[in-house]
């Protein structure tokens, strides 16, 4: 393959990298999350730098033990850095890995393939966040300051006032670290989305 060509292939396989990217990123992900977008530049990074080292790195001979090795060290830096939540831990894996489908499919792989895993890449992270969002509960993790409330005898009292201050109903609550000092409780509240 002359550097024309190969430079093409490059840029054409590059466009369709990012384009799948923006779908699951900005049109998924960021939708789902508008509230929570310090992560939209990281997945976008992660995406294009994966994608760029696998494939010049594929005309290097390696094999699947280096591209697990790969995985391995991002999942290291999870531990390096501070706590990501698993969802948005996810979709790290999810930008990553088609940043090296697109880019490490070669010639053995037909473009139908390609754009079949692609598609369904997409179209299963759009099933699962629609589901995700409609059919979950959303929690919230609040210091609450009426310690007489926490008896099993007054939960009803704690649920109600719980649900005048968030101003949604709660479907279950749980009862966390109590400071008697403080005379304050950390609960976990859960309410549909």
């Amino acid at each position: 393959m002359d550097l024309s060509s190969e430079l093409i292939n490059l840029i054409i396989r590059f466009g369709f990298n990012l384009s799948i990217a923006f779908i699951i990123i900005k049109l998924i992900y960021q939708r789902s999350h508008s509230n929570n977008l310090d992560f939209v530049f990281t997945y976008f990074m992660f995406n294009s730098l994966i994608f760029f080292f696998a494939f010049l790195l594929s005309n290097i001979t390696i094999n699947m033990g280096f591209a697990f090795g790969l995985f391995a060290v991002f999942a290291i830096l999870r531990y390096r850095t501070d706590p990501i939540p698993i969802k948005e831990m996810t979709y790290l894996f999810i930008v990553i890995t088609i940043g090296v489908i697109n880019a490490l499919s070669g010639a053995e792989v037909s473009y139908a393939a390609l754009l079949f895993t692609n598609i369904a890449l997409v179209g299963l992270t759009y099933v699962l966040e629609t589901y995700w969002q409609n059919n979950t509960l959303i929690l919230r993790t609040v210091q609450y300051e009426i310690i007489e409330n926490i008896k099993p005898e007054n939960h009803d009292k704690l649920r109600l006032d719980l649900e005048d201050r968030i101003g949604m109903p709660i479907i279950k609550f749980e009862i966390h670290r109590i400071n008697f000092l403080r005379d304050t409780v950390r609960i976990s509240i859960y309410c549909k989305h």
